[in-house]
């Protein structure tokens, strides 16, 4: 198992669709680590660790995002795997 790191941005119509809150369910179930939260250009950031493959699932899962939200672009920049979170949870 390889274990990484990637730095998500999430653009398009993603606040207000519930996506943090389907992207932490898609996290936990694919057993990933980190956390996501809205930004203010109207942007979803997400960082995830855990397993490689699941982390490239849960972006590719991105690239659509719940049924009310319209992805325009997903930029993911990988990162070495720190280690640093316990759970996958929603930043304010």
């Amino acid at each position: 198992m390889v274990k990484a790191r990637a730095h998500v941005i999430v653009k398009g119509k993603v606040q207000g669709v519930y996506f943090r809150g389907h992207t932490q369910e898609q996290a936990r179930a694919a057993g990933l680590t980190g956390w996501v939260r809205n930004l203010p250009d109207g942007s979803v950031e997400a960082v995830f660790e855990g397993e490689r493959g699941a982390i490239e699932k849960v972006i590719k899962w991105c690239h659509e995002g719940p049924p009310a939200a319209r992805v325009t672009g997903v930029t993911v920049n990988w990162e070495d795997w720190r280690g640093e979170f316990d759970t996958f949870s929603i930043r304010w």
